[in-house]
């Protein structure tokens, strides 16, 4: 059983249906008794940093997501589930984050230009929305049949700065190239939308419930 884990913001429900499609069976929950007993725990969520960590105080749920990692439950993060496992949030003022991973989290600058585009081009639109290409930097479970070039859904004004690079699984250039998902050891979390992203994504996800299931 995969927790979906219910802070109040998000897609819950559609990372829910998209992990049930690719044969899980995912739970939307606030339990830290469903989230210790879990197999796998996935982190979705949509919208401001500062509401994200208000939310997960509120419910209780830093300390059931921080021992998941610890005890090397398989974990996925989408989106605002991964930005939030940083140490910080630019957005809106600086805000903490989890810390499970040293970094800042960024707004895309003013005024960026597409480096394929023709002279005189408007600048790129923030937030970054729409299909985008991922380059593969490092091998993870998750990643499995998934190569650089493969398209995946974005919809976001910020993204991660890790201090360490290593964890970098890819990168993805919108005027500038950012790291679009990391991995380390248990641990997968991506900006992009697995759950909007089609095949490719629910790809992703079936190698995730791989994970979970030890396969």
């Amino acid at each position: 059983m995969i927790a979906v884990i219910d802070y109040g913001m998000g897609n819950l429900r559609s990372v829910q249906k998209a992990l049930e499609r690719v044969g899980l069976d995912a739970r939307i929950t606030r339990s830290a008794k469903v989230i210790d007993d879990a197999g796998g725990v996935a982190l979705p969520g949509v919208g401001a940093f500062r509401d994200c960590m208000k939310n997960l105080d509120r419910f209780d749920l830093i300390d059931p997501v921080k021992k998941a990692i610890e005890k090397g439950k398989p974990f996925l993060g989408i989106c605002l589930g991964l930005q939030v496992l940083f140490t910080k949030s630019e957005e809106f003022g600086l805000c903490e984050g989890l810390d499970v991973f040293a970094g800042v989290v960024t707004r895309f600058p003013d005024h960026m230009k597409d480096p394929a585009g023709p002279d005189g081009a408007p600048d790129l639109k923030v937030p970054h929305m729409g299909w985008n290409q991922i380059e593969k930097k490092a091998e993870h479970e998750t990643l499995k049949d998934l190569g650089s070039g493969s398209y995946f859904y974005f919809v976001h004004s910020y993204f991660v700065v890790p201090e360490d690079e290593s964890i970098i699984a890819t990168s993805t250039s919108y005027g500038i190239e950012f790291a679009s998902s990391i991995a380390k050891d248990n641990v997968f979390a991506c900006q992009f939308h697995p759950e909007k992203s089609q095949q490719t994504g629910l790809l992703l996800l079936a190698n995730f419930g791989e994970m979970v299931n030890g396969k």
